[in-house]
């Protein structure tokens, strides 16, 4: 399964936040663009379809007191500026991106060639939605704020089982989230559960999301949306959401997250030569007890170890006891490589580390007798 056009993606929730105006939806698209460019990370900025028109029912497109509703209604937006919001997100070198919340909607992202389509919390149990954004062969991202377990379950295995690239989305569907609320061993969890698939964060967390940010990371997210805004003629914003100037915070968290976790998730890391070299000085090297003659064979009553560790020294990494002296040694002398051979000393690679590694002295290094 394709799975890369998830990898460390910060999805930017624009949602309705234009308010219906054409010129607060570009004006919020560029200002966080600067904000993605600069800091040089992956975003979608990602919007919200509805079709207005079939959405909501005949009888209720005037009803004031349904908050869902009058907030849809008051949000509307024309369909070619739309498709120009979407157009200057690709423009901006985002990713572009879409919550449909109807089939009609499904068909305009389609249309307008968008990059990745979302299924919402509300509606990952939506059968016919779900269906026909199946269709499209589109990547998809769902959250999984307030599901049960077996909903996640049956979403998991729609999408895969249909080859959909497909990533999931720990969520608090509380808006806005308290420290408390977020939940993050879920991202443990869910990685356990469905191996394979991307798992993001998707928060609604006021107070301070660096902190989630480094952690929801180091757990193993790969996906981070949030809801975006921008203080702007007076317009309200939400808690929950993140300005331009916050979104430079949350991005450069996790790019801190990414440094001090480094790329060791799939592979051992490269140990650096000086941190080698600093735990060499370390190891105990190993040195004759009493004097010692060529061809004895040396155990644990004949030997003492001692820091430092000299060059060509043998170690207690190497001793064992059963190897034998290839020429006498004088009490308190290192026992190296010249004087010592035996069975765990026949890597060509191993000798030539001991000779490289320790104290860079003349060891004072016990020769025969003359």
């Amino acid at each position: 399964m394709t799975v890369s056009i998830f990898d460390d993606l910060f999805v930017l929730e624009l949602a309705n936040n234009h308010w219906g105006n054409i010129d607060r939806g570009l004006k919020i698209i560029r200002d966080f663009a600067r904000v993605v460019k600069f800091n040089d990370v992956r975003a979608a900025i990602k919007l919200q379809f509805r079709d207005v028109d079939s959405f909501i029912h005949p009888d209720f497109r005037d009803c004031g007191d349904i908050r869902y509703i009058k907030k849809t209604r008051d949000t509307h937006m024309a369909w070619d500026n739309l498709r120009r919001m979407v157009e200057t997100v690709r423009d901006c070198g985002m990713v572009t991106m879409v919550t449909p919340f109807d089939e009609v909607s499904v068909d305009k992202c389609v249309e307008f060639d968008v990059d990745i389509l979302k299924v919402a919390s509300s509606d990952i149990r939506d059968k016919t939605l779900r269906a026909k954004i199946a269709s499209t062969g589109l990547p998809v991202i769902a959250s999984s704020g307030g599901a049960e377990l077996e909903h996640i379950d049956d979403l998991v295995a729609f999408f895969t089982s249909r080859a959909i690239p497909f990533a999931l989305n720990h969520c608090v569907s509380l808006y806005p989230s308290e420290d408390s609320d977020l939940e993050l061993d879920q991202i443990d969890f869910m990685k356990a559960r469905y191996p394979g698939i991307v798992i993001g964060y998707s928060t609604h967390e006021y107070r301070d999301w660096w902190d989630s940010t480094l952690i929801a990371y180091a757990k193993g997210a790969r996906t981070f949306e949030r809801h975006i805004d921008i203080d702007y003629e007076g317009v309200p914003v939400s808690s929950y959401c993140t300005t331009p100037q916050q979104a430079d915070i949350w991005f450069r968290a996790m790019k801190k997250a990414q440094e001090m976790c480094g790329h060791g998730a799939t592979r051992r890391r490269v140990v650096p030569e000086s941190e080698r070299r600093y735990l060499d000085a370390l190891v105990r090297g190993v040195n004759a007890k009493r004097d010692l003659a060529k061809g004895e064979v040396l155990t644990l009553d004949d030997v003492y170890f001692a820091v430092p560790l000299l060059k060509g020294q043998i170690s207690t990494r190497e001793f064992g006891g059963g190897e034998h002296l290839t020429a006498p040694i004088k009490a308190d002398a290192p026992l190296d490589v010249y004087t010592v051979d035996g069975p765990g000393l026949k890597d060509p690679t191993l000798i030539r580390l001991i000779m490289d590694r320790g104290l860079d002295t003349t060891p004072a290094r016990a020769v025969a007798v003359r």
